[in-house]
């Protein structure tokens, strides 16, 4: 298994880019977001590889980050939704955005996707809602590896008491995990405070 490929852009695509390693060219699937986030030609790059095998094809599927190899993983195990639509997904939402979309079943947001339609998208839902916590997103993780196990709990706590306020005050529950995420309150903060920090974020 290819675990990533470095080297210099010889080519971007609309779905895929050409990286020379030194002696081989792999021509490697991306998203359409990851296509707006490459360098130009000539510069170097590290992409994290998925290996999709099959008797007639060989591909690689890149992605500039582990979390979002993962998520991409995540989506290609739900039924019916292939490597093709776990890109379509990732190009019309982030990792962390779609792990929102998990967790407040907004099946609008993922339906976006090219070939995504609302029974897919709220099959991905049901499949992987009980695999993805508000703890997973890549900005809460960060932050949690710092300090101790239980000031990092106690913050999550908080956190999600604060969304679930948020919902309550009738703002969608992905707007309110995205405005909870953005807050800089410290990890000793209550609910409270988080919550009037993410209703600045709001307005």
């Amino acid at each position: 298994m290819i675990a990533f490929v470095k080297g210099e852009i010889l080519a971007i695509y609309e779905d895929s880019v050409v990286v020379d390693t030194g002696n081989i060219g792999y021509e490697v699937k991306i998203s359409a977001g990851t296509v707006n986030l490459l360098p130009g030609i000539g510069q170097e790059i590290r992409l994290y590889t998925y290996t999709y095998v099959r008797e007639d094809m060989f591909l690689l599927y890149g992605f500039f980050t582990r979390d979002d190899m993962d998520t991409f993983k995540q989506l290609i195990s739900v039924s019916g939704i292939g490597p093709k639509g776990g890109l379509a997904v990732l190009s019309v939402m982030s990792a962390d955005d779609l792990k929102f979309a998990i967790m407040s079943a907004d099946v609008k947001a993922i339906s976006k996707a090219p070939g995504i339609g609302k029974r897919t998208a709220e099959r991905l839902i049901l499949e992987l809602k009980d695999k993805v916590t508000l703890d997973d997103t890549l900005t809460l993780r960060e932050s949690n590896s710092y300090g101790n196990i239980g000031s990092s709990a106690l913050e999550s706590s908080a956190k999600n008491e604060a969304i679930e306020a948020l919902v309550a005050l009738g703002y969608g529950a992905t707007e309110a995990m995205k405005a909870v995420k953005n807050i800089t309150a410290g990890e000793d903060a209550t609910s409270d405070i988080i919550l009037k920090e993410a209703l600045k974020n709001l307005f």
